[in-house]
């Protein structure tokens, strides 16, 4: 998958504010366990707190429910903080290799300057919403990730690439449907451990918490039906 340059990810930015009014994202990230065979030689490593052997398929998605970076293969006994701080993105995150965008102001502000952000907090689940749907998308279309993979987890991470691969050459072939099935099957979510968040993250999202409540930022949502 192409890594996005600074226009790109300004055009990605546009797209999330365009289809649920969240400025300033680059993009929802979340991770799923995908049922797998144990190996012979792994032991335990695979085996999750949901009782059963898993490889972990982290994601990062735009709007349009296109895997923008995967990270395929990690432990399924591993909690996310984990997955994330080891996968390729989190790494080129964590060392300023993105080319992140500077900090704008949001719509409708003039003052209130905030950085851009990738969203996994379920309390900012306008944006958050998008990775779960393209979850669902990705597994109703490739039912193999329905079932327990019966092959050798290095081969199971690659079926699960090309899966992705898939997903984002058929969407962009046939456009974007947004009626297809999003409920999502037989993926379960990371075990999630106590994160030692900085204040600069919580004030971050604090402030776009503090944005959607007022009025300017999301008016349909006071409409009364």
């Amino acid at each position: 998958m192409p890594k996005p340059n600074k226009e790109k990810w300004i055009d990605i930015s546009e797209t999330f504010y365009s289809k649920t009014n969240f400025p300033n994202c680059l993009g929802a990230i979340d991770g799923k366990h995908v049922r797998c065979r144990n190996s012979e030689n792994s032991g335990s490593v695979f085996y999750n707190n949901k009782k059963y052997f898993s490889i972990v398929l982290m994601a990062v998605v735009d709007a349009n429910l296109n895997f923008i970076y995967i990270d395929v293969g990690a432990y399924g006994r591993e909690a996310d903080s984990t997955v994330f701080r080891q996968s390729v993105f989190g790494k080129m995150l964590y060392s300023q290799q993105l080319q992140i965008p500077d900090p704008v102001a949001l719509p409708l502000t003039e003052n209130n300057i905030q950085p851009f952000v990738f969203v996994a907090d379920e309390a900012l689940s306008r944006a958050r919403r998008t990775v779960e749907c393209a979850f669902g998308v990705l597994a109703n279309k490739w039912r193999v990730l329905h079932t327990t993979i019966l092959v050798e987890p290095n081969f199971c991470d690659d079926i699960i690439k090309a899966c992705c691969v898939l997903h984002n050459f058929v969407r962009k072939r046939d456009g974007y449907n947004y009626d297809e099935e999003t409920d999502v099957h037989n993926l379960d979510n990371l075990t999630t451990h106590g994160r030692n968040v900085n204040r600069s993250g919580i004030d971050v999202r604090d402030n776009f918490a503090d944005y959607f409540m007022a009025d300017v930022a999301v008016p349909f949502q006071y409409r009364m039906f």
